[in-house]
């Protein structure tokens, strides 16, 4: 039940019953979480050398030696969205990468002045709602890019948007590699640059935020209008049986 607090008469529109007044108390858990946060990398390209899969290799190095647990999807073979049922075993591992995650981090290439369509088509495969369950609702995210040319944000601000789409809690700081065939060694190891020390940045902020808020992720994106909604469908549950 939420915490009630009494209204004025300027608030005739709302139902005091299912008002919540945001407390500090329900922001820290009785039993904080202990295990490592558990971070879920996708990315957005499936040639032989991408970059976008070496930063995220560097990304997931960083963040498990800052105590991170980390797993990464492989998009090979991931069907279309609606090219395949949702039975599909790439989708279904998605999906359970996707709830088992508390934090993403996000990273494409730069194509035509947009995130990839192996990039979106993975974000479309993750359902709002999946069942009782919201697979992204409340988690942390990152998002990044790399690109072929000089440095852009397209990718990096499209991925923003989705974030929010997908109530996620998308972190302030933010990756953008440009002329990501330079940055790279050999053996696919990033090298010492400014934009290394980003990637590093970013991951750091993902880490904090994840922790922050992981215990209390279902109270951050807890809406009146939802809980109005639940109350209304209870209701005529009840008229119907009472029917």
């Amino acid at each position: 039940m939420p915490d009630v607090k009494p209204l004025s008469a300027d608030l005739p529109n709302i139902d005091a019953a299912l008002f919540a007044a945001p407390t500090a108390g329900r922001l820290h858990a009785a039993t904080p979480s202990t295990h490592a946060p558990r971070i879920l990398l996708l990315y957005g390209s499936v040639r032989e050398r991408s970059y976008s899969r070496l930063v995220s290799e560097e990304a997931a190095r960083v963040l498990q030696a800052m105590g991170a647990e980390t797993k990464t999807f492989d998009p090979r073979g991931l069907p279309l969205p609606d090219d395949a049922p949702d039975t599909h075993p790439q989708v279904q591992q998605l999906r359970q990468l996707a709830q088992w995650a508390e934090g993403m981090v996000w990273c494409s290439p730069e194509r035509h002045g947009a995130m990839t369509g192996i990039m979106k088509s993975q974000i479309d495969w993750i359902p709002l709602a999946d069942g009782a369950v919201r697979p992204t609702q409340g988690k942390t995210l990152a998002v990044m890019q790399v690109s072929g040319g000089s440095q852009s944000f397209n990718a990096v601000n499209q991925l923003r948007v989705l974030g929010r789409w997908m109530r996620m809690l998308t972190i302030p700081n933010q990756s953008s590699v440009a002329k990501a065939f330079l940055e790279f060694d050999e053996a696919g190891r990033m090298k010492p640059s400014a934009y290394y020390d980003r990637v590093v940045d970013v991951m750091e902020e993902l880490v904090k935020f994840t922790l922050l808020t992981r215990d209390a992720s279902s109270y951050l994106v807890e809406r009146y209008s939802e809980r109005k909604e639940s109350a209304e469908a209870l209701s005529r549950r009840v008229n119907q049986r009472a029917l």
